[in-house]
């Protein structure tokens, strides 16, 4: 053996491997006024209203780096757990809190600073914890790396061997709960807790597949598609325990193939340091992934 092949690192090849979700693509929670929306996920979180789709006042997509929040009018809905999210500076968002606090009094929102991170609650509840970029998110400097749902004790198995064998995607348990992975620099966390799980009210995330059909039929042949949208997509809402067919969660998934006309579509990104008193021209929208080293 030459010295160049005696000096090749050993590589860990599994780290890179992403699964069958190869996208994870927006959380949806009903809001009941758009107004406050606006106020509390654009002017106070410093995200950006998407400007090309949903530009009524009945819907509002928001933009999250590559993922997005998806707000359509009406009953409020409520995710049981918590959307993580990076942003590029933890100090400017407090500065954009405080000075919409006021205008969000008699709601639910609320923030604190709390172990490094900001844990916020949307005024109709939803929590987020905002994050600074960290190299546990790898390169993300803005964008939702995980969302960490609550489960019932007992459930992180089943639900991790639901995820691996009915979707075949990754799933690892972890100290008192599992991490899925749902595409690169995303994942879904199921976090077991003994505290009562309020009842299912209709929220939904939504992933992408590159095996679209092999989980579908899966789903089917145990009953358990909700809703066959169109060719690119389907819906499922319960994670079952494959031995017994019990229910054992359930959370909505939007379901769609690599071939769904949205499939890594960019999204533009705007600097939320950026005022009209304060402006540097050329640096209106913000990349949300940090440069090269």
């Amino acid at each position: 053996m030459d010295q160049a092949h005696a000096a090749t690192p050993a590589y860990d090849r599994t780290v890179e491997d992403v699964g069958n979700i190869v996208e994870f693509g927006h959380v949806n929670v009903r809001v009941p006024d758009q107004a406050l929306a606006t106020l509390f996920y654009v002017s106070g979180l410093g995200l950006t209203r998407d400007p090309y789709l949903m530009t009524s006042t009945d819907n509002m997509w928001i933009n999250v780096g590559c993922a997005q929040f998806h707000l359509p009018t009406g009953q409020p809905q409520v995710v049981r757990g918590v959307v993580g999210i990076v942003v590029p500076d933890l100090g400017a968002l407090v500065q954009r809190l405080k000075r919409v606090a006021m205008k969000l009094k008699g709601t639910s929102f609320t923030y604190a600073e709390r172990d490094g991170a900001v844990e916020v609650t949307c005024p109709w509840g939803n929590r987020m914890r905002l994050h600074a970029p960290a190299p546990q998110f790898g390169p993300i400097v803005l964008g939702m790396p995980y969302v960490e749902l609550d489960a019932p004790r007992g459930s992180a198995a089943p639900i991790a061997r639901f995820y691996k064998e009915i979707l075949d995607s990754p799933a690892t348990l972890e100290e008192g709960g599992l991490r899925v992975g749902a595409g690169i620099y995303t994942a879904l966390r199921y976090r077991e807790t003994a505290a009562p799980m309020p009842p299912f009210d209709g929220h939904h995330v939504q992933i992408t597949l590159a095996d679209f059909s092999g989980p579908h039929r899966r789903l089917l042949e145990r009953g358990l598609i909700s809703e066959e949208s169109d060719q690119h997509q389907y819906r499922f809402e319960a994670l079952t325990d494959l031995d017994t067919g019990a229910e054992v969660m359930r959370v909505e998934h939007e379901v769609r193939s690599m071939r769904h006309p949205l499939f890594n579509r960019a999204l533009v990104n705007r600097d939320a340091t950026l005022t009209n008193r304060f402006y540097s021209p050329g640096h209106d929208e913000f990349t949300w992934t940090a440069a090269p080293a």
